[in-house]
């Protein structure tokens, strides 16, 4: 069975709709309001969103757009899952952007990005050798990325460690967006062991700590 969600005219599988700080990327520590779209063809090792993979609720762009409203939010960011394995996650962004917020995407970079509004700021994951997913990367989506947009790689061990900074070089992904993030997969290796690494190699990166598990240890609504 395919984990891309089918195509409806005004609507998308929702798992849920919150308000809370943004736990990483540029915008952390920030009140932000999340959409968290149903379904992933994704199913990385350290994955904390599994309840997120099927079931949800379907809701239209329009109960979508007040939901978000009722929390008066400057920033609202898209999320999964996988977002963009719905169709209709394209006009929600543009529906989100044209309703004045700062609107960012997190997507796994394993589907297309082409048709983003240009406004959204997109963080792309790219999957790491211990994800367990790191042949899905469509490095197709790196050319397409913009000034504004983020690249994140989560850090399980030294080879990923290694392998991300070879795409950082290979890409020269410091010089093709705002910001490069290395994350340290939690549990998997010690944010001062990642810290430690990017300071001995002087790493063009933002090293960041996930403030939502550090607050809430992933509580739902969080």
């Amino acid at each position: 069975m395919s984990n891309v969600m089918p195509h409806s005219d005004d609507a998308l599988r929702i798992t849920e709709i919150f308000y809370s700080l943004q736990g990483e990327a540029r915008t952390v520590g920030l009140p932000t309001v999340f959409v968290r779209l149903t379904g992933c063809p994704l199913r990385c090792v350290y994955c904390d969103t599994e309840y997120a993979f099927s079931g949800g609720e379907l809701f239209t762009l329009g109960q979508i757009g007040h939901s978000v409203a009722s929390h008066q939010p400057r920033y609202v960011t898209v999320t999964g899952g996988e977002p963009l394995a719905q169709p209709n996650c394209l006009p929600l962004l543009t529906q989100l952007c044209n309703a004045g917020y700062e609107v960012s995407l997190e997507t796994g970079g394993a589907m297309s990005v082409a048709g983003v509004d240009q406004r959204v700021i997109i963080v792309l994951d790219l999957k790491t050798p211990a994800s367990g997913e790191m042949e899905r990367n469509d490095y197709a989506n790196i050319p397409l990325l913009k000034p504004h947009d983020q690249v994140k790689f989560v850090i399980c061990d030294r080879q990923d460690y290694e392998w991300a900074r070879f795409k950082l070089d290979e890409y020269q992904l410091s010089r093709r967006v705002a910001d490069v993030l290395f994350s340290p997969s939690h549990g998997q290796v010690a944010g001062r062991e990642l810290a430690e690494w990017v300071l001995a190699d002087n790493l063009p990166v933002r090293m960041q700590l996930q403030l939502h598990k550090i607050l809430w240890n992933d509580e739902p609504g969080h």
